[in-house]
């Protein structure tokens, strides 16, 4: 068999091209009769399923009137598509103000996260975004007041009517809801966050306690596992893995890492406390922080 790669980039490309033609107000028939592709061709290429030449991309934003700095963008997911593996480095091919993750959140259907060192991005208060934000050396005020504001924004996936807000699962180590913050209060409000964003119907989060030991997936770390929709009669995206490190994302979708990690999320639910126990377990904590 021959080895594709991921299939990401491809598929970001082909959703960001979508998007850009839509906001040039041009529709599917005239984009293909202006750029001489048949109808078929445009469909496969804006839903990731054929590979573009950058040439091709250039022409596309051309005739889009898309900005420089977004046709830079996807001219590098062009040739990144054609790569055998793919691993998102900040400040390198892709601007570093480009979050390609937030683009597959936003088009998932199923989110489930594991998180053993901080609350989940989604699940964050105001006040807890910005101690994480501020432990970067050299980041000022107002870098962390942007990236509080983006992170909100980015919160409202939840709550979205259309389309449809995703299923957001979170498995979270007992470590993690006993590290506070500086402020003794503002990490009560945290806690308190936490438990009123699981009474969402399409959220929920679940405690792995400390009692659990080491396990299985100890040494995986966080990750993140997204599950797409079929939209009318084309099938579904492939599940994507997301890692992130200091220096990087890996994104996977090939059949037997999605499959790994898919295994590694059973395994923590079988060890984890239920979403009742979990929330029980979180009021337990912020009334113990009053007696302290």
């Amino acid at each position: 068999m021959n080895d594709v790669g991921s299939s990401v980039p491809r598929r970001q490309l082909g959703r960001l091209l979508r998007q850009a033609r839509e906001e040039a107000g041009i529709n599917l028939e005239a984009a293909a009769e202006a750029l001489e592709w048949s109808r078929a061709k445009m469909y496969r290429l804006e839903n990731g399923q054929t590979a573009l030449r950058t040439h091709d991309v250039t022409l596309m934003c051309q005739h889009y009137g898309t900005a420089a700095e977004l046709t830079e963008v996807l001219v590098s997911l062009a040739r990144e598509s054609k790569s055998k593996g793919w691993w998102h480095a900040y400040g390198e091919a892709i601007p570093g103000w480009f979050e390609l993750y937030v683009g597959l959140e936003a088009a998932a259907c199923h989110v489930r996260l594991y998180e053993p060192n901080l609350i989940p991005g989604l699940l964050q208060s105001p006040e807890y975004m910005e101690a994480v934000f501020a432990t970067k050396q050299g980041r000022t005020p107002q870098e962390v007041a942007q990236k509080v504001a983006l992170r909100l924004e980015r919160q409202k996936l939840l709550s979205r009517r259309s389309p449809a807000a995703p299923r957001f699962d979170a498995i979270i180590d007992e470590a993690v809801i006993r590290r506070p913050i500086g402020d003794l209060e503002a990490w009560r409000r945290q806690l308190a966050h936490l438990v009123n964003a699981s009474q969402a119907a399409n959220v929920s989060f679940r405690v792995l306690p400390l009692a659990a030991g080491p396990h299985g997936v100890s040494v995986a770390g966080a990750f993140i596992v997204l599950d797409f929709p079929a939209v009318g009669t084309r099938p579904a995206e492939p599940s994507t893995i997301y890692c992130e490190s200091f220096t990087g994302s890996l994104y996977l979708d090939r059949p037997n890492e999605v499959e790994a990690y898919s295994d590694a999320w059973q395994t923590l639910r079988g060890l984890a406390l239920d979403e009742r126990a979990s929330e029980d377990l979180v009021s337990t904590l912020i009334k113990e922080s009053y007696d302290e």
